[in-house]
């Protein structure tokens, strides 16, 4: 690949990137740039060179086990075929879990059951959640003797905003510490977190020497991405973590004219241009784009050696089947256009599209006369700038700091107002905690899902892991809202029933084409059908296959999802609709309406394919002479040439230029031929 990226040394290779790694490496990105990739392919490297490594995901949402082939746990686990590498996961549940019965356990049977219930209770929020999880990353970071035997430990961490929330919580809790004079807080005694205290300052301290932490952006050539990695690195660096650097993944150059392959070499080359000076600061690292799925080990050692090793034959993509009927996004505003108004939520994993596919929907109920009210939970989210301006459409963020100080504010004009000076001291420290901002943002959330009994209101959410959070700390919520202010709101005790009322909530699962998006969003249906919460469609989003492309990477990468479309279609979805990869950036209404091109997955152009076939020779020194055949995806290879009968075998995808010879058009070199009517070719 040798796309320009302006910085003033060129561009390493995937390859060099590790030779003189630190012990702490974190992958941070917006999500689906392909961090978790790049951190297994980083672990297995140094790995593979005699490192004891230890790869440690701190994304309520991971896809390890997926990508690495192995059940993983909250313990480290060995990795078959990598004998040098041990992974695992911190799952905020079981963590929280854990932190519980660490406080609790030691007063059962020495304090009334009455009362070690209440403290149970009152970690049993998702505040306690998040700051467990807080708790066994900082452990691991911040305490030597966790990780002694290894030497290195790599974070595959969630999207940005997790982060950095992540990343800022050891100087937010050591300065909690430092303040609180009480001894209490919305996680109980402090007596708990001042045990812990040596190990956040240790944590602090390794995030902000160089020499001992690498914090390492991954960023696609896509102009959001970007702008999130330049937003990460600044506000990292202001906390102390200075040692950057930054990967660029999926950097793709087009092989011939071909519109579409041109437009995302185009897009990319753009975006690259707009981000020269953020990209001049730092080293960077260029991986280009892949025509596989990098799933299992043999994909990952491939990609950390620059493709050079060959895939086995079970790790390339199979030839996929023929495809059940999909809709269009259109039918689907049809379908939400007759309600009349309502709430719409787009949900999956983090970089599948979700505040494209939110804003799309969004700006088509505007132009349609609704009155629209877009709005987003998710901290990273560009929901402002994808969905431009049109009457009838207001955009909103839900603000966490305003949310905050908004929350804080009620709650000492109603709890606090009849507590003596000593009680609203105790009360003001313990709303100070790190963990207040989500109780905020949730009632933030409940009050801008009631707005759907006037209007449509679209929600883009934030990447799966936050917003199962948000989701399964409902009924969590109530009790801690019930508890903290005298007044619980309306829409907090209306929000379970009206989530749950699909004429009034309709959720859309957008997913890509692909094993993680499509695995991870399958197990966020079965989360919300734990919660009564019955999805509404699948959104198949950024199809190569729907593109119309010619380029042969591209039309390798279709063939890689057509198995995955068929997936969701035939297993998971009721409903599904499929948006193509798009020529033009889905920015602004306008250009938003490209997503809504009818489907023809069902027609002529997808469902059936051009394959390359060669006839076998019967003599010794006869040569093969080569044939393209359009088929149906599903139809067994030919062993016959319907003209001749000769004996033939299928050989490669086709209709790409495969048998050209340097004429215009892609036609076939004199040695090729159509087979006439009987193959569909006409």
């Amino acid at each position: 690949m040798t796309t320009q990226t302006t910085n003033a040394e060129p561009a390493d290779s995937f390859s060099t990137f590790l030779d003189a790694p630190s012990r702490f490496l974190f992958f941070t990105g917006k999500g689906g740039v392909g961090k978790t990739s790049l951190a297994c392919a980083s672990a297995i490297t140094l790995a593979d060179r005699g490192r004891r490594v230890l790869l440690v995901s701190t994304d309520p949402a991971s896809n390890l086990d997926e990508v690495l082939g192995q059940q993983l746990a909250s313990t480290p686990t060995q990795i078959p075929g990598v004998p040098n590498l041990l992974a695992l996961n911190i799952d905020p549940e079981a963590a929280a879990r854990a932190y519980r019965e660490k406080l609790v356990g030691p007063y059962r049977g020495k304090l009334p059951e009455a009362i070690v219930r209440g403290m149970e209770e009152q970690l049993s929020g998702a505040c306690t959640m998040e700051i467990a999880a807080f708790d066994e990353f900082s452990r691991l970071l911040g305490q030597p003797e966790a990780t002694a035997e290894f030497d290195h430990v790599i974070f595959d961490t969630a999207p940005t905003g997790h982060t950095l929330r992540l990343m800022t919580l050891p100087t937010a809790w050591t300065g909690f510490l430092d303040t609180n004079t009480t001894g209490n807080s919305c996680l109980g005694p402090l007596a708990g977190l001042q045990k812990q205290r040596v190990i956040y300052e240790n944590a602090v301290a390794a995030l902000a020497d160089g020499q001992r932490t690498t914090l390492v952006l991954v960023s696609r050539a896509q102009k959001a991405a970007l702008a999130e990695a330049e937003r990460t690195s600044g506000e990292l660096a202001a906390i102390g973590v200075r040692n950057q650097r930054l990967i660029l993944n999926g950097l793709f150059k087009a092989a011939d004219s071909d519109p579409v392959a041109l437009a995302l070499e185009g897009r990319g080359a753009k975006a690259l241009t707009t981000s020269a000076t953020f990209l001049a600061r730092l080293p960077v690292t260029e991986v280009p784009l892949r025509t596989h799925n990098l799933i299992g080990l043999p994909a990952l050692r491939a990609l950390a050696q620059n493709g050079k090793v060959e895939l086995p034959e079970s790790s390339r993509a199979t030839q996929p089947p023929s495809l059940p009927p999909l809709e269009s996004l259109a039918k689907l505003v049809d379908d939400f256009a007759q309600a009349g108004r309502g709430v719409i939520m787009t949900m999956g994993k983090g970089g599948v599209g979700k505040t494209t596919v939110a804003a799309a929907i969004a700006t088509e109920l505007a132009r349609r006369g609704f009155k629209v009210h877009l709005s987003t939970t998710d901290p990273a989210a560009h929901v402002a700038a994808a969905a431009g301006q049109i009457e009838g459409l207001h955009v909103s963020r839900i603000d966490p700091q305003a949310e905050t100080r908004a929350y804080v504010e009620q709650v000492m004009n109603t709890t606090g107002k009849s507590l003596d000076a000593s009680g609203r001291a105790l009360l003001e420290e313990d709303l100070r905690s790190p963990c207040t901002e989500e109780i905020a943002v949730f009632r933030a959330f409940a009050r801008t899902v009631a707005q759907g009994e006037d209007a449509f209101v679209v929600l883009d959410t934030a990447p799966t892991g936050h917003t199962l959070l948000l989701l399964d700390a409902t009924e969590a919520y109530h009790r801690e809202i019930a508890k903290r202010a005298s007044d619980m709101p309306e829409e907090v005790l209306n929000l379970l029933p009206r989530l749950r009322d699909a004429s009034f909530t309709r959720v859309l699962v957008v997913t890509l084409p692909e094993a993680t998006p499509v695995h991870e969003a399958a197990m966020l249906q079965d989360d919300l059908r734990r919660a009564q919460i019955e999805p509404f469609a699948w959104v198949i989003n950024q199809s190569f296959a729907q593109s119309g492309s010619r380029d042969p990477l591209l039309v390798a990468r279709g063939a890689d999802e057509l198995p995955y479309i068929r997936e969701v279609s035939g297993k998971f979805s009721k409903r599904t609709a499929i948006v193509p990869w798009v020529a033009e950036e889905p920015v602004g209404p306008e250009k938003l309406r490209q997503l809504f091109q009818t489907t023809n997955l069902n027609r002529q152009g997808i469902g059936m394919t051009t394959y390359v076939y060669e006839t076998i020779p019967s003599k010794s020194g006869e040569k093969p002479r080569y044939f393209e055949f359009k088929q149906n995806m599903n139809a067994a290879p030919l062993t016959k040439h319907p003209e001749t009968d000769e004996p033939i075998r299928r050989v490669v995808l086709g209709g790409f230029g495969v048998l050209s010879s340097g004429k215009s058009g892609g036609e076939p070199s004199s040695g090729s031929t159509c087979c006439g009517p009987s193959c569909g070719c006409h």
